[in-house]
């Protein structure tokens, strides 16, 4: 039983809830960090921004962030929480690794001082062939994964959903790749999004890739996957984003392709919100994280290896973004930019645009190459708001 009063002249709110519903609440929240005055502000500002369907605005400096539970703003004691809060689309995700799209897609999380709104998007159905990627997957997105070969589970997949989205591999078409193309053993892999696209039928389906899939020697690579996924009856887009101009702060970019079944709206991409003028600094991104020290338990830890011959050398630049997060740097991942260390796998996770709270459930180099691998969550939630706009326009 929940009962509330509260005084009109003051923000002070007195609720009595059932003993056991108030046990339950500190024990849930004792594994977030957050005091149950924490969650009921955040909670309660959430589901003001989403009835008024305020923009998210941002704050400067870095913040300790947290991610509240999906069940948290449910429908309880015949209160209902809006439509859009509902997640009422659902969501197939491929290739999910350890959860950044999937992060960006359901929303509901901060990182720099800035909140991102909960989308309506619920995610159904969800796969990666390592292990240790969905481990972190249960951890953080909260939802079952399924572990293995994408073509053993396609089975496994629901009849229908209003989305797909996957980042298929991309060994083959990277620079640092084997360049084998589309046809190649892992890249080839992005068929088995086709053939889910086939007997799903979503709405709009999103899959993202490197930068090399527009270079020159892979254009028939690009006009092979362009030309399956339009077989299936899509209209497609495709374009190269800069995640630094969507508030991450890293020059990475990355090839999103986006097609929509012919009752929706045509994609339009989201709008840049910066530019290289004024792209978030690596300082203003890890500064707070400077002199913190080791913790295995918030994944602050770095690599000792040596200057290598080969690659990995470079030192960041504090009045600059990040470089590119790679997953294959095997342990010579950059240096930090007035630290005598490589940056930590917490401080690549920020370059990433991952909360703090998002733990990564391996060690340190399974850890690096599920954050290299990753779909920037900040990027991947502005790329949900125009997926958004194409259901709801």
């Amino acid at each position: 039983m929940v009962t509330m009063t509260h005084n009109s002249k003051s923000g002070r709110i007195v609720i009595d809830v059932d003993p056991n519903l108030k046990r339950g609440l500190y024990s849930a929240l004792a594994l977030t960090g957050s005091t149950l005055k924490e969650w009921f502000v955040h909670a309660a500002a959430s589901y003001y921004e989403e009835v008024t369907q305020s923009t998210p605005f941002t704050h400067s400096g870095v913040q300790q962030d947290k991610i509240f539970s999906e069940k948290a703003m449910g429908s309880q004691n015949g209160i209902r929480t809006p439509r859009k809060a509902l997640g009422n689309y659902t969501v197939v995700s491929m290739f999910s690794g350890c959860g950044g799209m999937d992060l960006g897609f359901v929303g509901g999380f901060k990182i720099f001082g800035r909140s991102y709104a909960k989308l309506p998007f619920k995610i159904v159905w969800a796969n990666d062939i390592n292990s240790a990627a969905c481990s972190t997957y249960r951890c953080n997105i909260g939802k079952e994964i399924h572990c293995g070969d994408v073509w053993s589970l396609l089975g496994t997949m629901p009849p229908e959903a209003d989305i797909l989205v996957g980042g298929f591999p991309c060994q083959d078409i990277s620079v640092n790749g084997k360049r084998a193309g589309a046809n190649g053993s892992r890249s080839g892999l992005y068929r088995a999004m086709v053939e889910a696209i086939r007997r799903i039928h979503p709405k709009v389906f999103v899959a993202e890739n490197v930068k090399g899939l527009l270079l020159k020697y892979n254009t028939a690579s690009l006009e092979q996957v362009l030309k399956d996924f339009r077989s299936l009856g899509y209209k497609v887009h495709y374009q190269l984003y800069c995640a630094a101009d969507y508030g991450v702060p890293q020059t990475r970019e990355r090839v999103f392709i986006v097609g929509t079944a012919g009752d929706v709206v045509p994609f339009s991409p989201p709008k840049p919100e910066r530019s290289a003028a004024n792209w978030m600094p690596a300082k203003e991104a890890i500064g707070d994280l400077e002199n913190a020290k080791r913790s295995e338990a918030l994944n602050h830890v770095w690599s000792y290896a040596n200057i290598s011959p080969e690659q990995g050398n470079r030192r960041l630049k504090a009045n600059r973004p990040g470089y590119t997060i790679r997953a294959e740097c095997h342990g010579n991942i950059q240096f930090h930019y007035s630290q005598p260390r490589r940056i930590s796998m917490r401080e690549a996770a920020r370059f990433q645009s991952f909360p703090d709270s998002f733990i990564f459930k391996s060690k340190l180099r399974e850890t690096e190459r599920q954050v290299g691998n990753a779909v920037p969550p900040v990027l991947a939630w502005h790329i949900a708001k125009s997926v958004l706009n194409c259901l709801e326009s």
